[in-house]
């Protein structure tokens, strides 16, 4: 019996000594973590880009990667990851390990995405931290060069009589050129048919050529064929008219009120980022908005660098929750992907 007692007794301070330990462990771990997050970043970081070179979303990307990376010390690698419109991407940087060493750009897709697929394997709400927004970018409503009505009127006329007949190109299922086009024709009360493509590049060269007839695009893309009056520009999607195209009026000022369609994108980090890493990349992007020299490679191409207040956590979380309530019943209404 005295012998259970001594052990019973010699148990309870080893036990102490143990939480000790591991509490002193825990704590090593927090010192080391806490200075890993303050020497942030030590290598190069991955900006993932859900779409192909050269498309709107990878400009944008490119044009911010090297003033971000020059404000930290250290290269930012734009990645292209392709597939299922961006949710093949966005689903990898959700399940990325969240260190900051994996950044992800994505446009209004971010938003439409849950309303498009009911198996979505990442909660756009819930499984990423939100560095901030970044731009807005105009888009046009186009048609073939050789397209009869001359104006927006005119369009509008010429559609409700000929509504079989007209072809409206778009990107594919949930792309924002879909999108645009539906809230183009439900605004006038036509439903017109609808050709999907692989991207607005292919669709943009089959308006060129005159195998559709309308298009609504980015202003990325569009802006030297307007210029050189190689399509019909019937509008811009954005309530104001655009400094580079300042004589073609807006779709709200030639009548269809409230009419506002833009691509916005936002950077994102995986989920439990932490707080101190995610400042770095806030305080770096705003560096990168803040440049004289990417300001005016934006305004070249009509990119709108969106308000300071946006370029933060909640600006795009907020934003984000407002888009996914404005997308989502519009998408379940047309039975997106048709």
């Amino acid at each position: 019996m005295k012998l259970l007692k001594m052990r019973h007794h010699f148990a309870i301070p080893v036990f102490s000594l143990l939480l000790g330990i591991s509490a002193l462990s825990c704590l090593s771990l927090a010192y080391a973590q806490s200075k890993a997050d303050e020497k942030f970043p030590t290598r190069p970081i991955s900006l993932i880009v859900p779409f192909a070179a050269g498309g709107p979303t990878d400009i944008v990307a490119r044009l911010i990667a090297v003033p971000m990376g020059k404000s930290l010390g250290e290269t930012i690698i734009v990645e292209n990851v392709l597939g299922a419109g961006g949710t093949v991407a966005a689903n990898k940087v959700a399940k990325a390990k969240p260190d900051g060493y994996t950044l992800f750009i994505y446009h209004i897709g971010m938003a439409t995405a849950p309303a498009l697929n009911d198996k979505l394997a990442y909660d756009p709400m819930k499984d990423f931290e939100y560095i901030g927004q970044v731009v807005d970018v105009p888009m046009v409503l186009l048609a073939r060069k050789d397209f009869p009505p001359n104006n927006l009127k005119e369009l509008i006329a010429y559609l409700k009589k000929n509504e079989k007949k007209v072809t409206m190109a778009n990107a594919g299922p949930g792309a924002v050129s879909q999108l645009c086009g539906l809230v183009f024709m439900d605004a006038i009360g036509v439903k017109l048919t609808t050709i999907p493509y692989k991207g607005t590049g292919p669709a943009f060269n089959d308006l060129l050529g005159g195998q559709v007839d309308l298009l609504c695009d980015q202003t990325t893309q569009t802006l030297p064929f307007i210029k050189s009056d190689k399509v019909k520009t019937y509008g811009v999607t954005t309530p104001k008219r655009l400094p580079s195209i300042p004589n073609i009026p807006t779709l709200d000022e030639s009548g269809l009120k409230g009419f506002d369609v833009k691509v916005w994108h936002g950077i994102y980090a995986p989920k439990g980022t932490p707080a101190p890493v995610l400042k770095k990349l806030n305080t770096a992007l705003k560096a990168a908005l803040s440049d004289p020299t990417i300001k005016a490679r934006m305004d070249e191409s009509s990119i709108d660098i969106v308000p300071m207040a946006k370029v933060s956590e909640q600006g795009l979380k907020d934003h984000l929750e407002k888009e996914i309530n404005r997308w989502g019943p519009l998408i379940r209404k047309a039975n997106i992907p048709d």
